[in-house]
């Protein structure tokens, strides 16, 4: 990769990191079916000017549905019981093990050695995680949050019907997906309109709203990278964004978690890296590209 192409991939992974943070303070301000609307709503403003990609509408919705209001409504209210923006940034990796689980229980893809041992390690981090349930970290929080990265998971599955499209209009597209549901979700819930909750948010809350749809073009970039370049030189580039997460969650909020909590989520880490860091001469698939 040149050097402007390592910068601009490592730039995105942080941004994906950040928005973990971002998601603290949007649901400052916004509850969970509130900000999932609000922010793809602002993902999906490309659609004005860019053409519906060539795949079929029941594709579009069932990967609108899964991969990003699943995804992001179950994270969110994963946040709103107790999840730490930090560890959130580490346990949404588990995407990538469940992702080779379910394609070797719905595709019989069987795991390679390497892809085997890095969802070892991840399990065994999880492990160690869920021993630290507790005051600071509700079991419901820890199950929304897998629960999460399992949606994740079903919808890199779906993007594999998706061929030759271009990344961009396919987010911008499928972006369109949650804020009905979303919406409807809310007034059943007899919460505040998306207008009143606007207007009563903070500049904090906006912010970290606007932060979170803005991010979601990143994908496309990512995307275009992975189409110029062996997969395997730009996916370890993704590994910073747990780093990114877990580090600006200490310096923002202060987080601080137990020895074996850390080791937990080290080993989550280290299960990513053994699948998706390059063996000499040898090249390996990576994940879906992130949807944070």
């Amino acid at each position: 990769m040149t050097p402007r192409d390592t910068a601009l991939a490592a730039s995105i992974a942080v941004v994906w990191g950040l928005a973990f943070v971002a998601t603290r303070f949007g649901l400052e301000g916004f509850t969970a079916p509130q900000l999932t609307a609000l922010r793809f709503l602002i993902a999906s403003v490309p659609v004005l000017f860019v053409a519906r990609p060539a795949v079929p509408w029941h594709l579009l919705m069932l990967i609108g549905l899964i991969l990003f209001t699943g995804q992001f409504l179950l994270m969110f209210l994963a946040f709103r019981h107790g999840l730490p923006p930090g560890l959130a940034s580490v346990t949404q990796q588990t995407h990538v093990f469940l992702t080779v689980l379910l394609a070797a229980l719905l595709f019989g893809e069987r795991p390679t050695a390497r892809q085997g041992l890095g969802m070892v390690l991840a399990a065994a981090g999880l492990v160690l995680i869920g021993l630290t349930v507790g005051a600071d970290l509700p079991a419901l929080a820890l199950a929304l949050a897998l629960s999460a990265a399992l949606s994740w998971a079903a919808g890199s599955l779906l993007l594999k019907h998706v061929r030759g499209v271009p990344m961009f209009p396919l987010v911008a597209w499928c972006s369109l997906v949650p804020p009905l549901p979303m919406l409807l979700l809310s007034a059943l819930w007899e919460e505040a309109s998306l207008p009143a909750a606007v207007a009563g948010a903070s500049w904090v809350s906006l912010g970290g709203a606007l932060f979170l749809g803005a991010a979601t073009s990143a994908y496309a970039i990512w995307g275009g990278l992975l189409g110029r370049y062996p997969a395997a030189v730009v996916a370890p580039l993704a590994l910073l964004s747990p780093v990114t997460g877990v580090v600006v969650s200490a310096l923002v909020f202060g987080e601080r978690f137990t020895s074996l909590r850390y080791a937990g989520m080290a080993l989550i880490v280290a299960g990513l890296a053994v699948i998706v860091l390059r063996a000499p001469g040898r090249i390996v698939t990576p994940p879906v590209p992130r949807m944070e």
